[in-house]
């Protein structure tokens, strides 16, 4: 199975991965290294739009919306 984890490198090239992973063993991994900087922590971002993020998804609305995902295949 093929994941994309977002990561972080440093000056000296060390990769920061910015959330846990658990792997059966070595993997091979690409790393592709794009033109902007984070401006902020990505997981700050995550956190400061945590509760505006809520207020949208915890509706009746997007619950009903999303049902067929809950149901038993």
């Amino acid at each position: 199975m093929i994941r994309t984890l977002e990561a972080v490198i440093d000056r000296a090239g060390n990769v920061r991965l910015l959330e846990p992973v658990q792997l059966p063993g070595s993997r091979r991994a690409f790393v592709m290294i794009l033109d902007d900087s984070p401006s902020i922590d990505l997981h700050d971002a995550a956190i400061l739009s945590e509760k505006a993020l809520a207020e949208d998804w915890d509706r009746p609305e997007e619950d009903a919306a999303w049902s067929h995902l809950q149901q038993p295949r």
